[in-house]
């Protein structure tokens, strides 16, 4: 019974990775110097996948129109054993921490699927890196952080590397 209890008490923390080195020094940070709250947490690592090419200098939408059916699943494929990949990379990052998270990927916008996975997950407190953009980069670039902070249905805590 009490058992049971301590299951109940859990926080659930979910901390949004992507493949940049900020959002690795956030997922560190976090086990880092929430080492309690972790321990006493259920730690879920998230990633999303694009539904966008990025050709280096823009966005194209999967765009039947522009590319074979066999060249956007080719791409989709790649896109998941990425995110699988850095998943694999973050539990053991964990794990040399003594932590024993899981790991989750959705297809989508980082920012909308994070938020999703949120309420999906039923998360207390996400962790997110900053990339530290600038306002202008922010108004062309959007920003997933700022994004979460407003539209997460939870504690969102951005950590920024010192520079």
């Amino acid at each position: 019974m009490e058992q049971q209890g301590e299951e109940k008490m859990k926080k659930k923390v979910m901390v949004a990775i992507d493949e940049s080195e900020l959002s690795h020094y956030a997922l560190e940070w976090t086990l880092e110097n929430l080492g309690n709250t972790i321990h006493n947490s259920e730690l879920l690592v998230f990633t999303a996948q694009p539904t966008t090419i990025d050709f280096g200098y823009t966005n194209n939408v999967l765009d039947p129109f522009c590319f074979t059916p066999e060249l956007v699943a080719a791409i989709q494929e790649n896109y998941k054993k990425v995110a699988l990949v850095l998943l694999d990379k973050a539990k053991d990052i964990c794990a040399n921490h003594g932590i024993v998270a899981e790991t989750v990927t959705e297809v989508g916008d980082p920012k909308k699927a994070i938020c999703e996975a949120v309420e999906k997950f039923n998360i207390e407190l996400l962790v997110l890196g900053s990339h530290g953009r600038g306002t202008v980069q922010r108004a062309f670039l959007g920003s997933v952080s700022n994004y979460c902070v407003h539209n997460a249905r939870c504690t969102v805590l951005v950590v920024r590397k010192p520079i």
